[in-house]
């Protein structure tokens, strides 16, 4: 009776043991995001308060965090990768971390458009990169396309990050599949010739950059543009108000746009919860604030942006199903290799 006794209560304890931890599990998720924490954990703190479930955020950028869940394999302790770009989505997927999944809730949600053909990431912010200008030197009726940027009139005008970046990576893509090899090519050699200064920094750099008058030209993420308007910093304020926005190839494609974006891990010990989440990521309620606090357009077309987004006027973007910016991404870089953008 006494060995009986002792199976039994051995069994219970690992019963129990098993029970708490699945328990554990299923009321905790591990978000491993590239976003800043005051871009991301408001959101998640009302998922949180709605559901029940914790939210543990580890912030890191994107390169690294997808390194680790590389690493950690089976073992990962990430259920949601979140990041910026597309193109960094598409190298989450093609790493094999990610997993598919199948949600009426964000097909219906998410135009087709701005998330993964086959279910392996959802877009849920959009920002386009598009060009500011000074007026004082620059007149909108001369600029028109990404491509006319390549012009001998805008020789020495122009200020970009560099080659290493993927928002310009993915803008090199979309070009890439809207006008073939041969014609971006052409286009990135005489683009190039057109720089003010050498590429460095940031966005917000571009645009300090032409506030200086080294150069009338910024392409710049309209995410960057927004922060720098609400700038509490005296100096990214008044840099900012010295360029406006001109949205590019409205008589084509549209301006090139691009998404932060979820995906569900692999190796998640609760893809339940995380599609949950990611769900929850893209309701009215958190588009709303997306587009109120984070400058950013909502990916949802029955949710309006913020006044400041309102205020640089309604604009044409490029349809382009974005997995497109991954997939020619290889190709964009030699490109831009080849033509000495460094």
């Amino acid at each position: 009776m006494r060995f009986q006794f002792s199976q039994l209560f051995v069994g219970f304890l690992l019963w129990s043991l098993f029970f708490s931890t699945s328990m554990v599990y299923a009321d905790e998720l591990n978000v491993y995001s590239a976003r800043k924490e005051a871009l991301i954990k408001p959101v998640l703190d009302k998922f949180a308060k709605q559901t029940g479930i914790k939210i543990n955020l580890i912030t890191a950028k994107a390169d690294a965090l997808l390194k680790r869940i590389e690493s950690e394999g089976k073992n990962t302790y990430a259920d949601v990768f979140n990041t910026t770009d597309a193109g960094r989505l598409y190298r989450a997927k093609e790493a094999g971390v990610l997993q598919s999944f199948v949600s009426k809730v964000l097909n219906d949600a998410i135009p087709e458009n701005l998330r993964d053909p086959q279910g392996y990431w959802y877009g849920l912010s959009v920002r386009a990169r598009t060009i500011l200008y000074v007026d004082k030197y620059i007149d909108k009726n001369t600029l028109s396309t990404y491509e006319d940027l390549s012009k001998p009139e805008f020789k020495g005008k122009i200020c970009i990050r560099s080659s290493n970046n993927i928002y310009n990576q993915s803008l090199v893509a979309s070009m890439l599949e809207a006008n073939g090899e041969a014609k971006t090519q052409a286009w990135a050699n005489d683009f190039v010739k057109n720089l003010a200064r050498k590429p460095k920094g940031g966005d917000r750099d571009q645009v300090k950059a032409a506030a200086a008058g080294q150069c009338d030209i910024a392409i710049v993420n309209t995410y960057y543009f927004g922060k720098m308007l609400k700038s509490k910093k005296k100096k990214e304020l008044e840099a900012a108000k010295t360029v406006k926005v001109f949205w590019p190839n409205q008589n084509d494609r549209g301006t090139h746009v691009n998404v932060s974006g979820a995906a569900i891990t692999k190796y998640s010990k609760n893809p339940k919860q995380a599609q949950q989440l990611i769900e929850f990521l893209s309701s009215k309620e958190s588009q709303q604030w997306y587009a109120s606090v984070n400058y950013e357009y909502p990916a949802r077309k029955d949710v309006e942006p913020s006044d400041l987004l309102k205020s640089w006027g309604k604009f044409k973007s490029d349809t382009l199903n974005l997995a497109k910016l991954g997939e020619n991404n290889a190709r964009a870089v030699m490109i831009m290799d080849k033509a000495g953008w460094r």
